[in-house]
């Protein structure tokens, strides 16, 4: 288990998944501006599910966001892409309607980083967020990330394109 001041990522559990499914996948605006695939109905008991732990390829790790002082499950966490031979991944993650606004998501970008810089070995972490995700940039930036860009109209997000900006973090930038 990865702890943060205020959540804990663990490995998910089954349990977990038709809470995420539905608060996170099943709401179609907000998967639609969380992921770059286009929204679909899954059935959350399926292996298709977002949020399913079995099967997943080696270079994606999951884990749920518990929130330390209520012991309930806040979200989800991934870092994905990881690319072994450069030492680099990207990070994401989703909270629960009820969890946002809490801070929790600063905490759960640098309990990411922690796995990604200590953990793994990793050089680079980055991630890519739209543009109007001022939740997701301050969380990034408070952990650390520097804004390195903006990919201008580069997502189609619920019938419209929308900028994404990319932002990252070295490891010899990173403050634990």
């Amino acid at each position: 288990m990865i702890e943060g001041e205020k959540i804990q990522l663990r490995a998910r559990i089954e349990s977990d998944v038709p809470v995420l499914h539905a608060e996170l996948q099943d709401d179609v605006v907000g998967r639609s501006r969380s992921d770059s695939r286009p929204w679909r109905p899954i059935s959350p008991g399926t292996a298709d599910s977002p949020y399913a732990v079995n099967g997943l390829p080696p270079e994606v790790v999951v884990f749920s966001v518990v929130e330390t002082r209520t012991r309930e499950l806040a979200g989800a966490a991934s870092m994905w892409g990881i690319d072994t031979h450069n030492r680099l991944a990207h990070l994401g993650i989703g909270l629960r309607p009820a969890y946002r606004g809490r801070g929790l998501g600063t905490d759960v970008v640098r309990a990411l980083c922690h796995y990604g810089f200590v953990v793994r070995g990793l050089h680079r972490i980055q991630l890519e967020t739209l543009a109007d995700n001022t939740g997701m940039i301050t969380a990034a930036t408070r952990a650390g990330f520097r804004v390195e860009g903006t990919l201008r109209r580069a997502a189609w997000v619920y019938g419209s394109f929308l900028d994404e900006v990319v932002l990252g973090l070295l490891a010899e930038e990173w403050t634990p």
